[in-house]
């Protein structure tokens, strides 16, 4: 198995982001830096990242958890704030799919599988993810949703057509396919409709459903099949 691979699959990174650790030189096969990504190793090869030794693939596992407001979407934070990683339990190594700022709620995944993580959120794969948004202001007007569903002119360019209805004279639906930085927020900023309430209810096929606040689930092998097939085909 290539080297980078073998990272991906020991739950240390995607394979794209375990080609960058390798380059540089955190990585040792047999007690030597390696920086072919290329290199082919196994099980007995003694593989070790950053001096800890790898005991190849894990079970792959993803958990859907509510996450709630100010809880971040990183695996750790430099401001000692409490991290969405902090809210499953378990000792493997997990990694949020995608993000949610920090006072945004909702539906977020967390896995050690880093290629189906990496697909979930590469715009190539176009995997949808719907949100509810209170805003502040004048009720919804039919234009506002024109603009959303003919896409919206952002300072890092228009974004792609998105699906939108309105729930209440002040709740929308949102459903998303790009990944952009505070996506949602923004669309609506930039339509003079700034978010009050932010809430991801739904993540490809997956559904938050009554998913507590604060509360994990490990998905079923019927869920990660849905899930695999919603990022781009059979899971690495």
């Amino acid at each position: 198995m290539r080297l980078a691979k073998y990272l991906a699959h020991a739950g240390v990174a995607s394979r794209r982001a375990a080609e960058r650790l390798i380059a540089e030189g955190r990585v040792t096969v047999g007690g030597a830096v390696v920086t072919d990504p290329a290199r082919d190793v196994d099980d007995a090869s003694g593989v070790a990242f950053d001096g800890e030794p790898l005991r190849g693939a894990e079970p792959r596992v993803v958990y859907a958890l509510h996450k709630p407001a100010g809880v971040v979407s990183t695996a750790s934070d430099t401001h000692e704030r409490r991290t969405v990683v902090d809210l499953v339990p378990g000792e493997r190594r997990l990694y949020p799919v995608g993000r949610l700022d920090a006072e945004s709620t909702g539906l977020i995944l967390l896995t050690n599988d880093g290629d189906l993580a990496n697909r979930l959120t590469h715009p190539r794969y176009e995997v949808p993810k719907t949100y509810r948004a209170t805003l502040s202001g004048p009720p919804i007007s039919d234009r506002m949703l024109r603009s959303l569903r003919e896409g919206v002119e952002l300072e890092d360019g228009t974004t792609a057509p998105a699906r939108a209805r309105r729930l209440t004279p002040h709740q929308l639906e949102l459903t998303i396919h790009e990944g952009r930085n505070r996506q949602v927020r923004r669309m609506c900023e930039a339509l003079g409709r700034p978010v009050r309430e932010l809430i991801r209810v739904r993540f490809g096929p997956l559904a938050l459903g009554d998913l507590k606040p604060g509360r994990a689930r490990r998905l079923t092998p019927a869920e990660l099949a849905e899930l695999a097939a919603a990022a781009g085909g059979e899971r690495l």
